[in-house]
């Protein structure tokens, strides 16, 4: 003999608001202004947010931050992003590229955390964030970024390789090109 069991919980209902958006745009081109001055340009193919939720989430985005000066100081994109406004918590996936123009350093990932709050870049403890600043590129797991002391670490496993040229009297350029691990 086979005996089955069924439960459905009616009390639980599933609200359309909490899964359909609210709203849907298209071909977005949003720019933030504080003080007159504009401080974010943010363009995505698509972008969705949620009925009583401070949750957005975009497709296909590229984004620019400027200064007080109206100068551009981070540019960057990505194909997936996660933006609560209330915690003013970002999560970008799938192809982020971001680089600082003040620090001359750019970052490449498939997942990576911004907190605005806190100004914390973070990854996943076992992603890998690819780093080029100057004529080193630095791969490694587990990435942490202060926006405030404009420092970067990584609990996991490190390599990269440094290029270097030297120029001698004789007007030929040879590159050193080192490995770590």
């Amino acid at each position: 003999f086979l005996f089955f069991s069924c439960s459905v919980k009616y009390e639980e209902s599933v609200r359309a608001e909490d899964v359909v958006p609210e709203f849907t745009f298209t071909q977005v081109d949003l720019n933030r202004y504080e003080n007159n001055k504009l401080t974010v340009n943010f363009t995505a193919e698509k972008l969705e947010q949620y009925k009583n939720s401070s949750e957005s989430f975009a497709k296909n985005i590229e984004f620019s931050s400027y200064n007080k000066k109206n100068e551009l100081t981070t540019e960057g994109s990505c194909n997936l992003l996660a933006a609560n406004t209330d915690t003013e918590i970002y999560t970008l996936f799938d192809n982020i590229q971001v680089s600082s123009k003040e620090d001359n350093v750019k970052f490449y990932s498939d997942s990576l955390k911004w907190n605005a709050k806190t100004e914390q870049l973070t990854s996943g403890k076992s992603d890998t964030v690819r780093i080029e600043k100057n004529d080193a590129i630095i791969y490694g797991s587990g990435f942490s970024a202060s926006g405030v002391s404009k420092s970067f670490s990584f609990s996991g496993s490190v390599s990269g390789e440094i290029i270097t040229k030297d120029n001698s009297e004789n007007d030929t350029d040879e590159t050193i090109e080192e490995k770590y691990e």
